[in-house]
Protein backbone atom coordinates (compact mmCIF):
# COMPACT_ATOMS: atom_id res chain seq x y z
CA UNK A 1 0.00 0.00 0.00
CA UNK A 2 1.11 3.52 -0.79
CA UNK A 3 0.31 6.66 1.19
CA UNK A 4 -1.79 9.36 -0.45
CA UNK A 5 -2.73 12.76 0.93
CA UNK A 6 -6.24 13.99 0.20
CA UNK A 7 -6.25 17.81 0.25
CA UNK A 8 -9.69 19.31 0.78
CA UNK A 9 -10.36 22.68 -0.83
CA UNK A 10 -13.29 24.97 -0.31
CA UNK A 11 -14.11 28.64 0.09
CA UNK A 12 -13.10 29.25 3.69
CA UNK A 13 -12.96 33.04 3.43
CA UNK A 14 -16.32 34.22 2.05
CA UNK A 15 -18.80 34.59 4.90
CA UNK A 16 -21.82 33.69 2.77
CA UNK A 17 -20.16 30.44 1.66
CA UNK A 18 -19.86 29.12 5.23
CA UNK A 19 -22.39 26.50 6.35
CA UNK A 20 -24.88 27.38 9.07
CA UNK A 21 -25.13 25.21 12.20
CA UNK A 22 -27.74 22.84 10.72
CA UNK A 23 -25.74 22.39 7.53
CA UNK A 24 -22.55 21.85 9.54
CA UNK A 25 -24.18 19.17 11.69
CA UNK A 26 -25.41 17.34 8.60
CA UNK A 27 -22.02 17.72 6.97
CA UNK A 28 -20.23 16.31 10.03
CA UNK A 29 -22.48 13.23 10.11
CA UNK A 30 -21.60 12.49 6.48
CA UNK A 31 -17.94 13.25 7.12
CA UNK A 32 -17.68 10.91 10.14
CA UNK A 33 -19.47 8.13 8.23
CA UNK A 34 -17.02 8.52 5.33
CA UNK A 35 -13.93 8.59 7.58
CA UNK A 36 -15.17 5.56 9.52
CA UNK A 37 -15.71 3.63 6.27
CA UNK A 38 -12.09 4.31 5.26
CA UNK A 39 -10.86 3.28 8.72
CA UNK A 40 -12.95 0.08 8.73
CA UNK A 41 -11.18 -1.00 5.53
CA UNK A 42 -7.77 -0.37 7.13
CA UNK A 43 -7.04 2.45 4.69
CA UNK A 44 -6.88 5.45 7.05
CA UNK A 45 -3.28 6.34 7.88
CA UNK A 46 -2.12 8.46 10.80
CA UNK A 47 -2.22 12.16 10.11
CA UNK A 48 -4.74 14.68 9.00
CA UNK A 49 -6.42 17.78 10.30
CA UNK A 50 -8.31 20.88 9.32
CA UNK A 51 -6.63 24.26 8.96
CA UNK A 52 -7.52 27.63 10.43
CA UNK A 53 -8.71 30.46 8.23
CA UNK A 54 -5.63 32.50 9.05
CA UNK A 55 -2.13 32.16 7.69
CA UNK A 56 0.50 33.82 5.55
CA UNK A 57 1.74 33.36 2.03
CA UNK A 58 5.41 34.04 1.37
CA UNK A 59 6.77 34.61 -2.11
CA UNK A 60 10.22 35.42 -3.46
CA UNK A 61 11.49 38.93 -2.83
CA UNK A 62 10.23 38.89 0.76
CA UNK A 63 6.63 39.39 -0.36
CA UNK A 64 4.30 38.46 2.47
CA UNK A 65 0.52 38.31 2.16
CA UNK A 66 -1.79 37.72 5.13
CA UNK A 67 -4.32 34.93 4.70
CA UNK A 68 -4.20 31.53 3.06
CA UNK A 69 -3.50 31.09 -0.63
CA UNK A 70 -6.78 31.04 -2.57
CA UNK A 71 -7.43 30.30 -6.23
CA UNK A 72 -10.98 30.54 -7.60
CA UNK A 73 -12.09 31.28 -4.02
CA UNK A 74 -10.78 27.89 -2.89
CA UNK A 75 -8.21 27.37 -0.13
CA UNK A 76 -6.91 24.18 1.42
CA UNK A 77 -9.22 23.56 4.37
CA UNK A 78 -7.62 20.34 5.61
CA UNK A 79 -6.28 16.93 4.71
CA UNK A 80 -6.18 13.26 5.59
CA UNK A 81 -3.69 10.55 4.71
CA UNK A 82 -4.96 7.29 3.30
CA UNK A 83 -3.47 3.98 2.22
CA UNK A 84 -4.27 2.80 -1.28
CA UNK A 85 -2.95 0.31 -3.85
CA UNK A 86 -2.54 2.97 -6.50
CA UNK A 87 -3.89 6.31 -7.72
CA UNK A 88 -7.07 4.67 -9.02
CA UNK A 89 -7.77 3.15 -5.59
CA UNK A 90 -7.10 6.51 -3.90
CA UNK A 91 -9.41 8.21 -6.40
CA UNK A 92 -12.18 5.71 -5.62
CA UNK A 93 -11.90 6.58 -1.92
CA UNK A 94 -11.78 10.34 -2.59
CA UNK A 95 -14.82 10.26 -4.88
CA UNK A 96 -17.00 9.42 -1.87
CA UNK A 97 -15.83 12.46 0.10
CA UNK A 98 -18.84 14.49 1.30
CA UNK A 99 -17.02 17.77 0.63
CA UNK A 100 -17.73 17.12 -3.07
CA UNK A 101 -21.45 17.60 -2.41
CA UNK A 102 -20.82 21.34 -2.02
CA UNK A 103 -20.17 23.95 -4.66
CA UNK A 104 -16.72 25.37 -5.25
CA UNK A 105 -15.04 22.43 -3.55
CA UNK A 106 -12.41 19.94 -4.61
CA UNK A 107 -10.25 17.08 -3.39
CA UNK A 108 -6.67 16.83 -4.62
CA UNK A 109 -4.97 13.44 -4.40
CA UNK A 110 -1.18 13.35 -4.02
CA UNK A 111 1.01 10.33 -3.42
CA UNK A 112 3.62 10.95 -0.74
CA UNK A 113 7.19 10.83 -1.93
CA UNK A 114 9.44 8.08 -0.68
CA UNK A 115 12.71 9.45 0.76
CA UNK A 116 15.88 8.41 -0.95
Amino acid sequence: MKKYVLLFRMDILTESAQPDEIQMNSYMISWIKWINSISAKGKLADGGNHFSKTGRLLRPGNTITDGPYAANNESVAGYIIILAKDLDDATSIAQKCPILEGEGTSVEIRETATPG
